[in-house]
């Protein structure tokens, strides 16, 4: 009977995770989505402390308490700007909680305990000695999981820390870094062999395997650049997935196989969809590294030519109040400054005066996928007048105005007209054939990753320097009444 409650709940929390991810696909839905997700994970918590096997259910419960009020703490004070590093860490958690699940299944399987079958003690002379028989697929489980989790944990490591900006974004291109891959992943497949061999022993080979696959998984991030990382934590969510589906393999638990390949897939769907806006492959992002000489173009670009137009706010407010149609496109400027507040009075009151006024939002702008929706939600952006890229592009040219916040690979011409760019080929905003673009920048430097943008320069481009939610505030406060 316990056994046909249990199944029962692991069904009905995958059909709401199931419902999770298909509600977590609009704005619209999104919230009714996480409410499914939550209550999914509540029963699938209960269906597992409620069984009769469970042991140290007394240390499970404040381990539960402590973990809830952590969680909570960090989603009330965390802000929107921190949110990708956050998912980053999350996603390390995962991998860590992998690895030291295998571990355990694995200690246990040596000493005799579940999966193993303890042999009694042979003849004389050999009193006390006894021999563990493991099936040889659970050790394979136990190495996936183990080789998988280490990779997710250091990969989303390295990826918090580059995010939150502790490590440069700069890729780290060390000379023969593709050889060196190729044999930190080799040497950790061969490990499987002694390890296999020597199947009570063999936690010394599991422990060397994770230690080179940590090495594989600091590497592959670091060596991945600053614009790239949107896709990175996507391909780390995946990641932290297959990992949970290995574990679910491992522990003979249907539901974390189920969820585990509910996050893989859709991670690794969103991590292809993400490679397409950029015209890339996901080879090319863990190997290429985003405008270094192995991405993809090895010509040279074409030097900006030109001077930056500087316009006021007073003279950007005036362009604002006599456009018809306005465009926004937000970008990690946006997010940098919380701007998304001032941006959403700016908008509100051009509706009042009768502008058009709809948001541009391109698959791979911030630091996370859905990152520039959600900072627009947060503001209570209505979601009718966000569009994504292949929605609106093909209206720049009636557009009066393009206001550009804090964006700038995403509107980059040199993509299209350049063939020697690092972006050469990737899917852009054309902005610059609107009307008027003006662009709100913080500097007159290049951008994240360090690409020259020649929309600055065009005659139609004026640039509207400082802090994106105070200069935002300054146009609200220049409107005409």
């Amino acid at each position: 009977m316990e056994k046909v409650a249990t199944l029962l709940a692991h069904l009905i929390a995958s059909v709401l995770f199931i419902l999770s991810l298909r509600g977590l696909a609009s704005q619209e839905t999104a919230r009714r989505g996480n409410l499914l997700g939550v209550a999914g994970m509540v029963i699938a918590i209960l269906a597992t402390l409620t069984q009769s096997k469970m042991e140290g259910f007394g240390g499970a419960l404040p381990a539960l308490a402590v973990g809830a009020a952590i969680g909570g703490f960090l989603a009330s004070r965390v802000q929107m700007t921190a949110m990708p590093e956050l998912v980053a860490l999350l996603h390390s958690f995962v991998g860590a909680a992998a690895v030291l699940v295998g571990f355990a299944s694995y200690l246990s399987l040596a000493s005799g305990g579940h999966g193993g079958e303890a042999v009694a003690p042979g003849p004389a002379g050999d009193a006390g000695w006894h021999v563990t028989v493991v099936s040889p697929i659970l050790l394979g489980e136990i190495f996936i999981d183990v080789l998988i989790g280490t990779i997710t944990f250091t990969g989303s490591i390295v990826a918090f820390l580059k995010l939150k900006g502790t490590v440069g974004g700069a890729p780290l291109l060390l000379p023969g870094r593709h050889f060196l891959n190729l044999g930190l992943l080799g040497g950790a497949v061969a490990l499987a062999v002694p390890y296999g061999l020597h199947p009570v022993g063999g936690v010394l080979w599991l422990g060397l395997m994770a230690i080179l696959a940590g090495f594989l998984g600091v590497h592959l991030v670091m060596a991945i650049g600053g614009a790239d990382m949107p896709v990175v934590v996507s391909l780390l969510n995946s990641y932290s997935g297959w990992t949970a589906s290995a574990a679910g393999f491992m522990l003979g638990n249907d539901l974390l196989i189920v969820t585990g390949a509910l996050v893989g897939s859709s991670g690794a769907i969103l991590s292809i969809i993400m490679c397409r806006a950029m015209n890339r492959s996901i080879l090319n992002v863990l190997f290429g590294g985003f405008g270094t000489a192995s991405g993809a173009t090895t010509k040279a670009a074409t030097p900006m030519v030109g001077d930056m137009v500087e316009a006021r706010a007073t003279e950007v407010a005036s362009m604002l109040a006599s456009a018809r149609k306005v465009v926004i496109v937000p970008g990690y400027g946006m997010a940098v400054a919380r701007a998304q507040h001032a941006v959403r009075n700016l908008v509100s009151r051009l509706r009042e005066r009768g502008v058009d006024v709809r948001f541009a939002i391109h698959p791979v702008a911030g630091r996370l996928p859905g990152h520039m929706n959600v900072l627009l939600a947060e503001a209570d952006i209505p979601y009718d007048v966000v569009f994504e890229m292949e929605e609106i592009n093909h209206d720049f040219p009636t557009t009066d105005l393009v206001l550009v916040i804090g964006a700038n690979d995403i509107v980059n011409p040199a993509a299209q007209e350049d063939p020697g760019s690092p972006i050469a080929g990737m899917p852009v905003l054309e902005v610059w054939k609107a009307g008027t673009v003006i662009v709100m920048k913080r500097g007159k430097g290049a951008g994240y990753a360090g690409i020259e943008n020649p929309l600055f320069v065009r005659p139609n481009t004026r640039m509207l320097y400082g802090d994106a939610r105070v200069s935002s505030e300054n146009l609200l406060a220049s409107l005409p009444t």
